[in-house]
Formats: structure tokens, sequence, C-alpha cells
């Protein structure tokens, strides 16, 4: 159980494929008198690769290191088990690339909760996993604070990796670690395709997963702005008579993971979608807070709607 001073566990998790570099990174994080300062630490590794920790330089830090090899191991009452065994105070996770992140989520206590999570990449290998694994990259990028790529050598074009990271999420942190050791903040603007400052913000059909993404990581940013864009209206019969969803299908990596993400939309008109009903809609954003999610979420109320054509790419991406 956690101590007095803290309510749950804080998880510091690190990501990435297999000979990416995790445990040199960790082992550095776990030497650091900055970051081991006296907490108790479950070290949990779920992927063992060519390096190996060298706990004797631990002797003097009060880590507990302990190996799952097999998926079945991570279940809650088992990393609930062997956090009460050592009494940690906290958890850092070096997980398997090859796993799904909600396996972790789904095997996590109630009383553990991810206070960071770090992507370390071979910036020489990262695009070829990237082609051939493309649902695993990004299932780990979605959630990460810091992508940390290592083997970077100076002539090497980083533009492709700030790309594929960016493709995925505009707030990640990128660092790009030099064979000296020095390691270079990836500073690069990526201007949105459309003015937020604008009267009106037009967002054109393929800006449509950049924006959508733009607004759900920062609501606030459109609060009170005017907005029009073209989306396919949906109506949830557990809404209220004036409210429906606005979205479109986005793609973030692969046909599977396609999926429809919405907005909801109040009308003052009576307005009810047909199926494949598509619309072009302009309106005024409202950001409200959501208390189960714990994050702001936009609303948009209608003044201006007309029926429209589908977008010659029904389904958005953000390529």
């Amino acid at each position: 159980m956690p101590n007095n001073q803290q309510e749950f566990i804080p998880v510091y998790l690190f990501l990435g494929f297999l000979e990416a570099g995790k445990t040199l990174f960790m082992q550095d994080a776990l030497e650091d008198a900055h970051f081991a300062n006296g907490e108790r630490t479950l070290l949990l590794v779920c992927e063992e690769g060519m390096e190996e920790y060298d706990t004797s330089k631990f002797k003097d830090f009060d880590i507990h290191m302990h190996v799952i090899e097999d998926l079945s191991d991570l279940n809650e009452q088992n990393l609930a088990k062997i956090a009460k065994e050592c009494g940690a105070e906290r958890v850092m996770i070096e997980y398997n690339g090859m796993w799904q992140i909600q396996s972790l989520f789904d095997a996590m206590p109630d009383d553990w909760a991810v206070y960071q999570a770090v992507f370390i990449a071979d910036a020489t290998t990262f695009q070829q996993y990237n082609a051939n694994m493309r649902s695993l990259v990004v299932d780990k990028l979605n959630m990460s604070e810091l992508v940390y790529f290592n083997r970077v050598t100076k002539d090497m074009d980083t533009m492709p990796l700030h790309q594929i990271i960016r493709g995925v999420s505009r707030r990640t942190d990128i660092y790009y670690e030099y064979p000296d050791g020095e390691a270079v903040f990836d500073d690069i603007e990526d201007p949105l395709p459309f003015d937020v400052n604008a009267k009106n913000i037009v967002i054109e059909d393929r800006d449509f997963a950049l924006w959508y993404r733009d607004i759900m990581e920062d609501a606030k940013k459109y609060e009170n702005k005017t907005v029009t864009f073209k989306a396919l209206a949906v109506k949830n019969p557990t809404f209220p008579p004036n409210i429906f969803a606005v979205g479109r299908h986005i793609m973030t990596c692969c046909v599977e993971d396609i999926q429809y993400s919405w907005i909801a939309a109040q009308y003052g008109r009576n307005f009810q979608p047909h199926k494949d009903h598509w619309v072009t809609v302009t309106g005024a954003i409202e950001v409200r807070f959501n208390q189960m999610q714990g994050v702001f979420v936009p609303m948009l109320h209608v003044t201006k709607l007309n029926d429209a054509e589908p977008p010659e790419q029904e389904v958005a991406t953000f390529y």
C-alpha cells in the first residue's frame, strides 16, 4: 500500500522495442542520485535483451528487481503481491515492446498510477519498426510524454523520425542522443495547416484528423472560437433531442484502428441525421470539464448546417 504522503504508487514506464537501449537508459536513471532519492523502488523487467542490469550498483539504493517473462503473469493479483512483498513506494517498468499497453493498464492495481512514460528508440532501426509494426509503435507513442532517440549520428537526417512522432502526437517531447553523449532537443516547429486565430477557422477535409487531435489535446485554445468543417452527423438515442455527434472516422496507423472520432453538437433546430448523413457545420466552441475523464472537452454550438457530399477520402488520416 502507498505511504501516508501519497494516495497512489507512481509508475515510471519505459517503452520501446528489443535492443532499443531501455536497460542502459534505466540503469543510468537508477544510479542518478537525483532520481534514486531513497524511495523503495520495484523494478519490473518485462523484456530481457542482450544488456543486463548491473545490480551491484544498486546496493546503496533500495531497489528490488522482478522479472516478468510471460504476459499471463501480468495481472493485478500478481503485481499487487510483488509490490506488497517489497513494500514498493514507486514502480519502474521496462515494458515488452510486443505487448499492447492496454494489457498493462488492465493489470495495474488500483493504487498504481502512471506518473511518466518515456519511449526509448534506436534511431537506426526505428523507421523499420514503424514500417513493419506500425500499430505497436503507435500504441506506445500514444501515451509517451518523451521520445528519446539514441545512436543518432551527426550526419543523420532526423526529419523522418520527427515526422513519425508528430504523426501521432504534437505534444510529445523529442530528444536525440549522439555517440558522445550529447542530447539535443528537437525544437522543429510544426505549424498547423489552419489559422487558429481566424475569425472563422475553416478546416479543410484533408486536415480534419490534425484538427481533431489538436482540439482534443488543447480544447481551451478553441474556446469561444468559430469553426467550419465537414463531418458525418450521427444521432445517439441516449442524447437529448437537440444534441448529436459530428465527426469522422480517423485512421491513426492501420485499418484495424479506424474509429469514429466526434464532438457533441447542439443545434436549436429540429435536426435528425439519417444514416451516412454528411454535413458542413459552422459553430462556436464551448469548453466543458468532463468530471469522469478529468479533462476539458469541446462542444459545438451550431449556427449553420447544410447537407454535404462525402469528402473524397472519407476516412481521415494524419498524412
